[in-house]
């Protein structure tokens, strides 16, 4: 004659760390049920009862951040305020000469460009 099982009574902490271990990634419910001696479809109905299932912790929870939706500011590029004039000097005997308001970016690239 086969030896009957004796029946198990697990506390609802234990039923709550069991229910818990099957949310780990990778792990699967039989795998929890045959390390704790128990049959998974009983895992299941645990798992389907809010009172065992495990609890999701609150930093898992994704939120969201308040987000502040402004106007795009154009920047319009620096202009030099300079009234007199500016003789510039380069290689090979030639002279650049800027009178005038100028941008010094748009200044600094033809001066690359001649200098090349």
């Amino acid at each position: 004659m086969a030896k009957r099982r004796r029946r198990r009574n697990w506390s609802d902490d234990e039923k709550r760390m069991i229910c818990a271990q099957t949310r780990l990634p990778g792990v699967s419910v039989s795998q929890v049920a045959r390390r704790y001696d128990v049959n998974a479809n009983q895992v299941f109905n645990w798992l389907k009862d809010p009172e065992f299932a495990a609890q999701q912790d609150s930093e898992d929870v994704g939120r969201f951040l308040p987000v502040e939706v402004v106007e795009p500011t154009v920047l319009e590029p620096p202009v030099a305020d300079v009234s007199g004039e500016m003789q510039i000097e380069l290689g090979g005997g030639h002279r650049v000469t800027v009178t005038g308001r100028y941008d010094p970016d748009a200044l600094a690239a033809l001066i690359r460009k001649l200098t090349s």
